[in-house]
């Protein structure tokens, strides 16, 4: 069909997702009043003010009806004509729930890739078998009452006694302040924080530590060996080192001794060496933060098809975020291997609401307000966007937040949507390399993984270029597919993993690190 005179395709203004849909979504922003060519029916007059990240209606959806995106409803019309763009004025966020697991569920599994076929990168061996893509010296306080020191080892030792040209095989020395361990009630929040403190610690991109406590707090040394020793932790044939600021002496001590404990480590674990090792061995992390509308139709998407791709290879991939599950729960669930696994995935989200409920808060309240003013008008809208993260193959389990998965391919972590605690639980859960999508614009780390940064459009790219590594906005544009950048995302995980390149927010030195341990709330 020819375009009217004055009217423009659809595609050169917006994308309909699905089509099953009843909105685009704008790609820029444009004027309104602008005709807009829709196939199969007479043009349409964009109405209200037309941001790009926000959708228009393709077709009047009369009040009561879903509103649908992704093939799925993201809401309940207040009334909204053809062309009209949708707002939370004319649109509110009832969806409807859909909780049956067939007992039956089943889900193929992967189209795996031949030995022959799997990548390599060159990674850590350890002598437990598990692969790093990092190599560093981790200084790890035990509470908040030891982070001070644990810091001023850290920074003193990189700047005066790592020589990258002495030990080319060490990534540096980092620290792990924090803010927990003590002045809190016992149970879950005790076993999360040393959970996580000994899945650091134990991490394959570690190769010695320092664990420090003050000596008096909930968490201090005898019980982080106490519960080493319980879980039969073997990440710990490696140098450790452990300090009290108490029994040393007071902070000057503490730190003295910790930098002799690093000066001694530093050539032990210079002799770490890579080696060929493949693809399978990637455990991969996805994050999105400062998302926009952008965000599940290029970013979100393409690190999923690169998800994919670590799965097929015999890889690991650990989603997390599971507020952000919330209003798609039901897509992830009816992936699952079997109806065990579906049920596991809805436990999970009813977990978080309660959680949510009990500390005060709601999960429609998730969007931030920069998430909204991108075209994320609700939950429903940022999750279904953010779990095309996980790509498209099949759930095979579920852990909890900071625990290691039990097998491979693709793995829900229970955790928050808070990047600061989100990404700390994957890497304690195992992840090697995280890749994070961003719509706004982000730029945090993590103290001992590389942290990609991927871009859902090219305008936050070429505005943040030191800080993002890589452009999903060519999808928008149209210029490259879902597959093509997808590709591109998986070349520079096995770049990045074998060290022959370096994350942006590793050159900056983001080394973000908090623990979500705020969970012995009465659910």
């Amino acid at each position: 069909m020819s375009v009217p005179t004055g009217a423009f395709p659809l595609q050169q203004h917006a994308i309909q997702v699905h089509p099953d849909d009843n909105v685009a979504v704008i790609k820029f922003g444009f004027e309104e009043g602008t005709s807009i060519e829709i196939p199969g029916q007479d043009p349409l007059l964009v109405r209200g003010q037309p941001t790009a990240g926000h959708r228009f209606a393709l077709v009047e959806i009369p009040v009561d009806q879903q509103v649908i995106q992704y093939g799925q409803p993201i809401g309940k019309s207040m009334g909204i004509g053809a062309g009209e763009v949708v707002t939370r004025s004319n649109m509110n966020n009832d969806v409807p729930v859909v909780r049956e697991v067939p007992d039956q569920l089943s889900t193929p599994a992967p189209d795996y890739f031949g030995e022959s076929e799997i990548p390599t990168f060159e990674g850590f061996r350890r002598s437990n078998g598990k692969v790093g893509t990092r190599n560093y010296v981790l200084i790890v306080p035990t509470s908040m009452c030891a982070s001070h020191e644990a810091q001023q080892i850290s920074i003193i030792a990189e700047h005066t006694l790592f020589d990258p040209q002495l030990y080319p095989n060490v990534d540096g020395v980092v620290g792990i302040p924090h803010n927990k361990g003590c002045g809190c009630s016992d149970g879950n929040n005790l076993d999360v924080t040393l959970r996580t403190l000994a899945n650091y610690a134990a991490h394959p991109n570690v190769g010695a530590v320092v664990m420090i406590e003050l000596g008096c707090e909930k968490t201090n040394l005898s019980k982080m060996e106490d519960y080493l020793r319980r879980r039969g932790d073997d990440g710990f044939e490696k140098p450790v080192h452990w300090l009290g600021v108490q029994s040393a002496g007071g902070t000057a001590q503490v730190v003295s001794k910790g930098l002799a404990a690093v000066k001694e480590m530093l050539p032990e674990v210079n002799r770490a060496v890579r080696e060929t090792i493949p693809a399978s061995e990637i455990v991969l992390g996805l994050e999105c933060g400062g998302s926009d509308g952008f965000s599940g139709l290029s970013a979100n998407p393409a690190l999923g098809h690169a998800a994919d791709l670590i799965v097929r290879c015999g890889g690991t991939v650990i989603l997390s975020e599971v507020p952000e599950f919330c209003g798609a729960e039901h897509v992830l669930a009816l992936r699952s291997r079997d109806a065990d696994v579906a049920r596991e995935v809805y436990g999970l989200v009813d977990w978080y609401k309660k959680y949510a409920s009990a500390v005060g808060t709601v999960l429609d309240e998730n969007p931030s307000p920069g998430n909204i003013d991108g075209g994320l008008l609700n939950i429903t809208i940022k999750s279904l966007g953010a779990i095309a993260k996980g790509g498209t193959t099949r759930v095979e389990g579920t852990t909890e937040y900071s625990e290691p998965p039990k097998g491979k391919g693709l793995q829900l972590m229970q955790g928050p949507g808070y990047d600061q605690e989100s990404v700390p639980g994957m890497v304690a859960s195992g992840a090697n390399v995280v890749v994070f999508t961003t719509g706004r614009g982000t730029t945090i780390g993590n103290a001992i993984c590389p942290v990609l940064k991927l871009a859902s459009n090219t305008p936050v790219f070429e505005r943040m270029p030191d800080d993002i590594d890589l452009d999903a906005g060519p999808i928008i544009d149209g210029t490259e597919t879902i597959p093509q950048v997808g590709q591109r995302v998986f070349d520079r995980v096995v770049e990045v993993a074998s060290g022959q390149k370096l994350a942006h927010a590793e050159i900056h030195k983001h080394r973000e690190f908090q623990i979500w341990a705020e969970q012995s709330v009465s659910l």
